[in-house]
This record gives structure tokens, C-alpha cells and sequence, in this order.
């Protein structure tokens, strides 16, 4: 028991659980016993405290399950990218924005999952830039494939890129760094952040709903629909945030299954990248 207790105790060190935290979380829990003690009909509800709900911990952990999903959305990133790299040739100019893509979704992923291991004010931060980093990146690459802006104008030589395309990566990079300025040295607002989020969201989903709908009627293929039904997947489980419930088994809250509802979508998005790349290609061997 008393290794037991040992190895307990410098896990959550390690975690930073501290005396005032530790205690934080043993009140939580006291208290929702006692309400869900009471018999009916002076049965309590769960609550929530500082604005979450008094999860069970694991091994230190504060939010186990979103931590779970998290690294599983982590992994089908890094697995998407291996297919990218491995079917999608170097020389393709979308490949690279491909990999971007994939690289600011493990990053965002990785701070999620610290974030909901231990809830500080720097991990609630980090969360936050690097999600919206990846909401910004998602949005940033969408035209320049929906409408080719890597390709180079007639009026300039092959090895350069479109003005267009530069105008595109200063105007996305400058909304971002202004919409993190604003949070960092004027308000922390989670209304703003979200709505922000929300609307750069909506704005790629529309875009690359059209799109398929444009490339299904000139490729007739089913696969060249699946921009519109992943956005529709991802509709549906941000969804669930809108029904916010106390967590199952103490764990499974409506944020945690938000976060395994986008892992199918994600190792779909990467199917699609591929196909639609090899398309492209095919279709450029036959032009040449």
C-alpha cells in the first residue's frame, strides 16, 4: 500500500497536483456524491465547477477520455500524412500544403491533449492558438486547391507562384496573428474565439461543399463527393456540444465524444486528397 501510494503521489507531481488542486478535486467530488445521495424529489443534478464537470481522473490525468480521442485524431493524422507521402509523388505542387495540413493538426491534437491532462491557464492557451492555427490553415489551403492559386499566372514563369496565392498568405496569416494579438493583450474572450472559429469553419465548409458538388458532376465519381459528406460528418458531431451533459462513468462528456467524432472524418479527408491527387495527375499525363 504503501509503494502504492507512493508511485500515486509522484504521478500527480509530476502533474502538477498540488495541495489547493488536489483539494479542489477531492471537494468536487464530495459534493456530487452528496447531491446524487439525496433521494427523489429532492434528487440534485450534476453540476459543474470553474466551468467543467467534476471528472474522474486517471493515472493524474484530468480528462482522460478527451485525451484518448485526442491522441487518436494525433494518430490519424500522422497517418494520413504517411499516405500522402507514400502516394502522392514530390513533384505534385499540392503535396507540400497536404503535409501543412497534417502538420498543423498533430500540433493542434498535441495541445489538446495537454490541455485536458492538466487544465492551466498556459494549456488552455496553447489549445486554443494551435486549434485555431489549424481552423485557419484548414481555411487557407482550401482555395488554393478549390482554385488552383499554386499554379503559376501565363504572364510569369512556371517556377513562380501566383500573386494571388501571396496576397492569400499574408491576408489568412494577418487575420491570425491579429486574432491571437487580440486574445493575448487585449481580452481572453471564448465568445469571440468561438465565433471566430465557427465562422472561418463555415467558410471552408461551404467551399469545399461546392466544390464537390462541381467535381462530382465533371468526374461522376462517388469518391469526388466526399468533400460535402465529411463536412456534413463534422457537422454533426460539433453538434454535440450542443448537448452538454454530465460525463459517463465520469469520464465521457459531449466535448470528449466531439473529439472521437472527428477522427473517421480525418482518415477520410486524407483518402480523398489522395484520390483527388492522382486524378489530378492522371488527367495531366493524358493532356501531356
Amino acid at each position: 500500500m504503501a509503494w502504492a501510494y507512493k508511485t500515486k503521489a509522484l504521478q500527480h507531481r509530476l502533474l502538477f497536483w498540488d495541495c489547493p488542486s488536489e483539494c479542489d478535486y477531492v471537494c468536487q467530488h464530495i459534493v456530487t456524491e452528496k447531491r446524487l445521495e439525496r433521494e427523489p424529489p429532492y434528487l440534485e443534478p450534476i453540476v459543474q465547477f470553474h466551468g467543467k464537470w467534476p471528472f474522474w481522473r486517471f493515472l493524474g490525468i484530468q480528462e482522460p477520455a478527451s485525451v484518448l480521442f485526442s491522441l487518436l485524431n494525433f494518430l490519424a493524422h500522422d497517418h494520413g500524412m504517411s499516405k500522402v507521402r507514400e502516394q502522392i509523388p514530390a513533384k505534385y505542387p499540392l503535396r507540400r500544403y497536404y503535409l501543412l495540413f497534417g502538420y498543423f493538426g498533430m500540433a493542434s491534437w498535441t495541445f489538446s491533449m495537454i490541455f485536458h491532462t492538466r487544465d492551466f491557464n498556459v494549456t488552455e492557451k496553447l489549445d486554443y492558438f494551435a486549434a485555431g492555427a489549424s481552423v485557419m490553415y484548414g481555411l487557407f489551403y482550401s482555395p488554393i486547391r478549390i482554385f488552383r492559386l499554386d499554379r503559376p499566372q501565363p504572364s510569369v514563369t512556371n517556377q513562380s507562384p501566383s500573386t494571388i496565392l501571396w496576397i492569400w498568405t499574408f491576408f489568412c496569416a494577418s487575420l491570425y496573428l491579429l486574432h491571437i494579438g487580440y486574445l493575448t493583450f487585449i481580452r481572453f474572450d471564448y465568445t469571440y474565439n468561438m465565433a471566430a472559429n465557427v465562422v472561418v469553419g463555415i467558410v471552408q465548409n461551404v467551399l469545399w461543399t461546392w466544390f464537390s458538388i462541381q467535381r462530382y458532376r465533371k468526374v461522376g465519381r462517388l469518391w469526388a463527393a466526399w468533400p460535402g459528406l465529411i463536412v456534413a460528418w463534422i457537422i454533426l458531431a460539433m453538434s454535440l456540444e450542443l448537448f452538454d451533459f454530465p460525463p459517463w462513468w465520469g469520464m465521457v462528456d459531449a466535448h470528449a465524444l466531439w473529439h472521437l467524432g472527428t477522427v473517421g472524418p480525418t482518415i477520410w479527408w486524407y483518402n480523398f486528397l489522395v484520390r483527388d491527387a492522382q486524378e489530378d495527375l492522371h488527367n495531366a499525363r493524358l493532356k501531356a
